[in-house]
């Protein structure tokens, strides 16, 4: 049966974590998956849940959480709202609760396997852990960033720095969202620390790089250039795949897109493939 639980932890600068874990029941030692949300996402947004319930279905402990300045509030879990914590976040605060996250899982479970996955803005995430994290096991990136100030246009920096904020647009709601300049002070004062292709060439455990050949987000190009740093990570294109795989939000539909569940196969198989190499069954 599949089981569904919350749990709160304490993320960056007194913010919460808010995580949910999804499992089935019949199985035992399950590996887990900590999927990282990307940027203006959270974890239940979209077909999150559907994804949640594939990945339990077939042998796999799920586990997708908010980052802590992401936003989003217990209150209203399904956008975001708190535009003030949103606007304060940081590559940095990022990284810290991606760790927070990883040690929970260790210690709640430690016999098991744990493998990253990360979208977008949390592909980068999850590189640089996998990088420098022994704990990690196998590592997958949807759609992932290949540097992180790729979110924001360079000609805007002289501007956010001398009025403190800038605006990005949220795309589906046309809300103005605010960043702070703090993020960019942050992430130009640990350039090379969060330098995204020099983590890929570190990562030393099975990596799958997936990424739709029509994502306007995040250009085919730049999985190409992931795999270029790691010639040993295994890079698959999803045909006709925009940057969410064909999910939207508000996702009501029962089942997922075509192309998202093409991502989810070819993640499962990618991990099992891997465990079974392993001598560890799911």
């Amino acid at each position: 049966m599949i089981k569904r639980e919350e749990f709160i932890l304490s993320g960056s600068a007194d913010q919460r974590i808010n995580g949910d874990l999804t499992y089935d029941d019949q199985y035992k030692n399950q590996p887990t998956v900590l999927f990282v949300h990307g940027f203006k996402g959270f974890k239940d947004w979209g077909a999150h849940h559907l994804v949640a319930n594939e990945f339990a279905e077939r042998g796999f402990r799920f586990i997708k959480f908010n980052l802590s300045h992401n936003g989003v509030t217990a209150e209203n879990p399904n956008d975001v709202t708190d535009m003030d914590v949103f606007a304060a976040n940081t590559i940095s605060m990022e990284v810290q609760d991606l760790d927070t996250m990883v040690n929970y899982v260790s210690h709640t479970y430690p016999m098991s396997d744990i493998c990253l996955i990360g979208h977008s803005r949390g592909g980068g995430l999850v590189i640089l852990q996998a990088a420098n994290d022994p704990r990690i096991s196998q590592l997958v990136t949807w759609s992932a960033i290949a540097e992180f100030n790729s979110l924001w246009k360079s000609e805007q920096e002289e501007e956010w720095e001398n009025s403190g904020r800038i605006y990005v647009e949220n795309a589906r709601t046309k809300e103005k969202m605010p960043l702070d300049v703090t993020l960019l002070k942050d992430y130009k004062s640990h350039e090379e620390e969060f330098n995204i292709l020099r983590a890929a060439n570190h990562v030393n455990i099975p990596w799958l790089i997936l990424h739709g050949d029509q994502d306007v987000n995040v250009n085919f190009n730049i999985a190409q250039s992931l795999a270029q740093a790691k010639p040993e990570a295994r890079l698959q294109k999803i045909e006709n795949a925009n940057h969410v795989y064909g999910a939207s939000h508000p996702f009501n539909a029962a089942q997922l897109p075509a192309q998202l569940q093409d991502v989810c196969d070819k993640t499962l198989s990618f991990l099992k493939e891997n465990l079974a190499h392993n001598h560890k069954q799911v």
